[in-house]
């Protein structure tokens, strides 16, 4: 038997609770009844940014960007690709520091784009430029 979890809805940002197993066979959110595993990454702002770091009990691994930086616009693509690779056991999010500075100042983003894998709300991993598909997952299997 195995023991339920908590999955972050990435549409209503609610908190849901699924077994391990499930994830692979496309879980609908309980609140709003689209697809909890999307294997795509999840746009933050400051309210639903706490809500994934500190509830999920799967890694969640955020991009932290700004539309201005060139690197990040062309890491983006990469960062898709490796959210589907990656998905259903971690989850990829954006979390946009020019719109939303009050979430990214406790984390000390220096430079972007950094990416901080959490886990249990915790800071695990960070690393900072832009890497293609392949390194990021690399990375976060590395990592996790």
């Amino acid at each position: 038997m195995t023991d339920p979890l908590h999955y972050v809805c990435p549409h209503c940002h609610t908190t849901n609770r699924v077994a391990r197993a499930q994830l692979g066979n496309a879980p609908d959110c309980g609140s709003c009844h689209q697809p909890l595993v999307t294997g795509k990454p999840v746009a933050l702002d400051a309210a639903s940014f706490a809500k994934h770091v500190g509830r999920s009990q799967v890694p969640v691994v955020v991009d932290f960007w700004a539309p201005w930086c060139g690197p990040c616009r062309s890491m983006a693509p990469a960062f898709e690709q490796a959210a589907a690779a990656l998905a259903p056991e971690v989850q990829l999010a954006k979390l946009d520091t020019e719109a939303h500075p009050q979430a990214a100042a406790p984390y000390g983003i220096r430079s972007i784009p950094t990416m901080v894998v959490f886990r249990g709300g915790q800071e695990i991993g960070r690393i900072s430029g832009a890497m293609g598909a392949g390194d990021i997952q690399r990375w976060v299997q590395s990592v996790i």
